[in-house]
């Protein structure tokens, strides 16, 4: 393939579209509501109402507002446009759509009424977002390559082979300032340097899908919305690195994802956008899939290769690092989901333009997967920066039923819980850090004045002690003590001594562990410890209240202990 045959393949899907476009949310949060008998529906009712010529029904990938779905949305489009998003002519949203509905919204071509719950396309919730991993979720088919083409997909790689040297691409990833968005924020520039520089004659790269944080669907919408970009990123990459081999790890319990990921490959494969000669280059390069059994464990980059090898899922120690050493011993690149499908992006606009989105140090946007005790959820993607109280209170409406916020939970299990009076914080690496919690890979789930925060610790340490892989003692025997500790505060079993003790694990845990499961693990114990202690010492006995010897101190330490700051030390779990 060359650049005329994706320009011909875009102009024949623009001479194709028709006067209205009814998209359809077909992502795995919609069609649990039977987005899929909508869809069916209201193709229907387009043959019977005779505008087979003038109407597209389109199944779409996530359309952000999962708590109304299904979503449905109407489109006019200016002659010659693809895609609502060129001809600025977004329609009227319409919520929990039935399929009995699809004969009045097919009315409203024809000026007809109809009772359907109508949303705001407007409102905070999508205004203030700004999409670029996101920009053709809900709006492209993602079981359609032309679709994705003409939205300039694979544009990119083409531009790359032709135009740039791997060393001339490494530099505009750097100049970008893009991280890791799996949790660690290591520059991805580095990383592809790193692996580009080392000497073999056999280099992978690896997307790791292994979502596995309560409450976090980030990964799994951006495949099944859009699974062209995450490809065409990693083909991106694997130029960059000299690799011709890659792998996408994702869980078992995403079988539409792994479906529209094998419908992709194979369409691109048929393009000759991944293989042999990609784009009549002398550049190769594969793709396959290896499904995971759903271990939290396999989310650490060293237990992932493993897996992938076919062994069983647990860390190594580092060095050697992947890039060095990692699948089959050879240099490895590992990026997450949507640090793939970032690459692209950046690649056609230009590093100076992702640069100036976000902050100094965290550049560009995160996509978050909004959860909990709020009005709005759903899937979101906002600059680096934004302060978590316009996500929370502007975008997610606050509080159901005029509750109040209490907390925020960033990072799933590895991060920590921010108070109400902390939601002036930006969301960028650095700042949640400083408040003890993590970026992760985009979970972000919201609890009201009602939720008990050592109940939310012990939530947590119970899915670490049951997620851990048991191979290194701290992790095995350490998070199974502190969900013993959490069980007996709770019970109202526990004296001051005992909570000294649990804090004393924490650390402990934190600087022996092995890898980012074990390190990371008592950080929501902490974070709820520095900030709703009281709530620890209101379960405490009675008669357990008084001064120790090695009493925990006002920081939140205990002062026989090291006297580490609540977030030193902090990796990521390789999410």
């Amino acid at each position: 393939m060359v650049i005329d045959d994706l320009t011909e393949i875009a102009d024949k899907e623009r001479a194709a579209r028709k006067r209205y476009t009814i998209r359809c949310c077909m992502a795995a949060g919609c069609m649990s509501s039977n987005s899929k008998g909508v869809k069916e529906a209201l193709e229907d009712a387009v043959n019977q109402a005779g505008l087979q010529q003038m109407v597209e029904v389109r199944g779409v990938g996530c359309m952000k507002l999962c708590c109304q779905g299904p979503l449905v949305q109407i489109d006019s489009a200016t002659a010659g446009a693809t895609f609502a998003l060129e001809s600025n002519e977004v329609g009227p949203l319409y919520q929990k759509v039935t399929p009995e509905d699809a004969n009045s919204l097919v009315s409203t071509l024809k000026g007809g009424q109809t009772p359907v719950q109508r949303g705001d396309p407007r409102h905070p919730f999508f205004s203030a977002q700004l999409s670029i991993v996101l920009a053709n979720s809900g709006f492209i088919d993602p079981e359609r390559i032309e679709s994705y083409i003409t939205a300039e997909g694979y544009q990119a790689l083409h531009d790359v082979l032709r135009e740039l040297t791997p060393k001339d691409l490494i530099e505009r990833i750097i100049k970008s300032g893009l991280r890791g968005r799996g949790g660690a924020g290591y520059p991805t520039g580095l990383k592809w340097a790193t692996v580009g520089k080392a000497a073999s004659q056999q280099k992978y790269v690896i997307c790791n899908a292994d979502e596995g944080d309560p409450g976090a669907f980030m990964d799994r919408s951006v495949l099944e919305s859009d699974p062209h970009s995450v490809l065409e990123g990693m083909a991106i990459a694997a130029y960059a690195v000299g690799a011709n081999q890659g792998f996408i790890y994702v869980r078992a319990e995403y079988p539409l994802a792994i479906a529209r990921l094998h419908a992709a490959i194979k369409q691109a494969k048929k393009y000759g956008l991944l293989g042999s000669g990609i784009f009549e280059s002398p550049f190769n390069f594969n793709i396959d899939l290896r499904i995971g059994a759903g271990a939290f464990v396999c989310g650490e980059e060293t237990a992932l290769m493993a897996s992938v090898e076919g062994k069983r899922g647990t860390p190594r120690p580092r060095p050697p690092f992947p890039a060095e050493s990692g699948l089959y011993n050879s240099p490895t690149l590992i990026n997450n989901v949507e640090t793939f499908a970032n690459v692209a992006p950046i690649v056609r606009k230009g590093a100076e333009w992702f640069a100036g989105i976000g902050t100094e140090k965290s550049k560009g946007t995160k996509v978050f997967a909004l959860a909990g005790k709020i009005t709005n959820t759903g899937l979101i993607e906002v600059p680096m920066g934004t302060a978590l109280r316009k996500i929370v209170e502007e975008m997610g409406g606050g509080a159901p039923d005029g509750g109040k916020i209490k907390a925020v939970q960033t990072g799933g299990p590895s991060g920590g819980c921010i108070p109400a009076e902390e939601l002036d914080t930006p969301v960028d690496y650095d700042s949640l850090t400083k408040l003890g919690s993590i970026m992760g890979s985009g979970g972000m789930i919201v609890m009201d004045e009602t939720t008990k925060m050592v109940d939310v610790a012990r939530f947590f340490m119970e899915f670490c002690m049951d997620e851990s892989c048991g191979k290194c003692v701290p992790c095995r025997a350490g998070t199974a003590q502190m969900h013993q500790l959490l069980n007996k505060i709770l019970a109202g079993n526990a004296t001051t001594r005992d909570l000294q003790k649990l804090e004393e694990l924490c650390y402990m845990v934190k600087n022996t562990s092995l890898c980012g499961l074990g390190q990371t693990a008592p950080n929501p114990v902490l974070s709820t410890l520095r900030f709703f202690r009281k709530e620890y010492t209101d379960l405490l006995m009675p008669d357990a209240f008084g001064p120790r010897p090695n009493a925990v101190n006002g920081t939140g330490h205990a002062a026989a202990g090291r006297n580490l700051a609540p977030t030193e030390g902090v990796p990521s779990s390789g999410k």
